[in-house]
């Protein structure tokens, strides 16, 4: 392949890797190419976003290249994170919290196998939203993140404590996910509800 392709190569794992981060060396085995030549390769890239004025930015963090935002663009982040319109949760993050809520700490890639699709969007929409969060490292290679649930989701769903949580013990098969999480996610399918339905009436009541 030429320089061009593994950059846009080494592009698409990045993106799929996520804040886990790739190192030089997986690089090299994934795309079978000198690990002096994907260094160049992200060094070049790197020049390029910055040259370019990309949204995005190449880091290396722990030894690992990842994309990160720029911190510049912050304020419209934070807008976005609190925008009306994104206030409520989509199935993907309630079907996601559900199973951070029961089966946490967890990493990313237990939640995919889980759930048979890719999570990392509805990953982040939950920690932007403050309702997972990073709880610590699994002893597995790379040392994924593992994550948990804040006070900020008791709190959203009215909880007490996880012990409040829709008990599972009447359940035989605690491995089964369409049962073990059906009850949660109808909880939070309801608390969507309730929450759409009060901003339905502030605006009903708004514009009287």
């Amino acid at each position: 392949m030429n320089f061009q392709e593994l950059k846009s190569i080494i592009e698409g794992l990045l993106f799929l890797a996520g804040e886990e981060g790739l190192g030089v060396k997986q690089i090299s085995e994934v795309t079978e190419q000198r690990p002096e030549l994907i260094t160049d390769a992200l060094l070049d890239m790197k020049t390029s976003f910055e040259r370019e004025e990309r949204g995005l930015q190449i880091v290396q963090i722990a030894g690992k290249y990842q994309f990160a935002t720029l911190p510049e663009h912050a304020p419209y982040f934070e807008r976005l994170a609190y925008s009306p319109s994104r206030s409520s949760l989509s199935q993907a993050a309630l079907e996601t919290l559900s199973i951070v809520a029961y089966r946490q700490p967890i990493t990313r890639v237990e939640i995919e196998e889980i759930r048979g699709v890719k999570t990392e969007r509805a990953i982040h929409t939950l920690v932007n939203k403050d309702l997972i969060e990073e709880v610590g490292r699994a002893e597995a290679i790379g040392r994924p993140i593992l994550y948990g649930t804040t006070k900020a989701f008791l709190d959203y769903f009215a909880l007490g404590s996880l012990k409040d949580l829709p008990d599972m013990s009447n359940f035989e098969n605690t491995e089964n996910l369409e049962e073990e999480t059906q009850l949660l996610f109808q909880k939070l399918e309801e608390q969507q509800q309730l929450t759409f339905d009060d901003v339905n009436d502030n605006s009903n009541e708004n514009g009287q």
